[in-house]
């Protein structure tokens, strides 16, 4: 989320990215816990067609977290890849 994003824009490129699964409430609770522990800052907007929209966005912490949590994907896939490598060539001995 670089820039702010309603809640139901997430939803939407979540389900564009083939995470169907993926409900309002499931969308919506994490929003609430990331905001709780200060991941993401939310503000509401009023709306022309009805209720205030509430928008996110990333915060410094978030960043942070969001940075340290690439890193460890980015190690994980590495080894991942690593072990997919010697089982190939092992298959093809």
């Amino acid at each position: 989320m670089s820039a702010a994003s309603r809640g139901l824009e997430l939803l939407e490129r979540l389900r564009s990215e083939g995470l169907t699964p993926w409900g309002d409430p499931s969308v919506y609770g994490v929003l609430r816990r990331l905001e709780q522990d200060g991941l993401v800052a939310a503000r509401l907007e009023p709306s022309a067609g009805g209720a205030a929209r509430k928008y996110y966005s990333i915060t410094p912490k978030g960043r942070a977290d969001l940075d340290a949590a690439d890193a460890e994907w980015s190690r994980l896939a590495r080894v991942v890849d690593r072990l997919l490598e010697m089982r190939n060539e092992r298959d093809q001995r």
